[in-house]
């Protein structure tokens, strides 16, 4: 299957490295504060992230085929509208070409221009008037499949040093190290695409992972009693 990295797939991408990242740090780190195998560790990190990247690319799906169905729910109603009050919906066409500078004959000529074909003329208030783009229909798949794979590769970065059989603590401060690269380079590049300063970016994307993970580690110290 083809996939085109647009926007939408960025946003996708980043939404699924972010909490990728944040979230089985922070379960690594609470696992860590309380128990004293790596092993344990990693088994409770990877069962959480089997399902976090279920959860996620499911709750993407979903998200995208509301916006797949709200989408043909609107364009049903315009249609509709054009058939039961097409005056109506002639003077609404020509209001928005007016707003777009056409006046006299052009306007006229416009306007019969796209109530000539009734689909068109659907598709063209769907835009124009309720700001409503056509989506795509393999959407909710390519959304579910990058929000849910994203996650999965920003999650094994914090828990990779628990596979190598090292001591809980040292597998803990190296998860540390590594997390904390990752973050701010993700945060980096994450205000690439977004247009955000730099450094601006990858500090607040280093504090957000960095507290969540502190939090965890020492309620879990705390509760643990070590």
């Amino acid at each position: 299957m083809n996939f085109k990295i647009d926007g939408k797939t960025i946003s996708d991408i980043i939404i699924g490295l972010s909490d990728g990242l944040t979230v089985p740090f922070a379960l690594a780190a609470g696992l860590a504060g309380a128990i004293a195998q790596s092993h344990i560790v990693l088994v409770g990190g990877l069962a959480e992230l089997a399902a976090g990247g279920i959860s996620m690319g499911l709750g993407g799906y979903l998200a995208a085929k509301s916006e797949g169905d709200t989408y043909v729910a609107e364009l049903q109603r315009e249609q509709r509208e054009i058939e039961d009050c097409p005056d109506e919906e002639v003077d609404e066409v020509r209001q928005i070409l007016v707003g777009y500078g056409l006046q006299d004959e052009a306007l006229q000529g416009a306007v019969h221009g796209i109530i000539a074909n009734r689909q068109g003329w659907a598709l063209f208030m769907m835009k124009e008037e309720l700001g409503l783009e056509q989506p795509d229909p393999r959407q909710a798949l390519k959304t579910a499949l990058f929000i849910g794979g994203a996650y999965l590769v920003g999650g094994s970065v914090p828990l990779s040093p628990y596979a190598f059989g090292l001591p809980v603590q040292t597998a803990f401060y190296l998860s540390v190290g590594v997390t904390s690269v990752a973050l701010l380079v993700f945060g980096a590049v994450k205000g690439r695409f977004t247009s955000v300063p730099l450094v601006k970016s990858s500090l607040e994307t280093f504090m957000v992972g960095s507290l969540a993970a502190a939090a965890a580690y020492l309620l879990a110290r705390l509760v643990g009693g070590h």
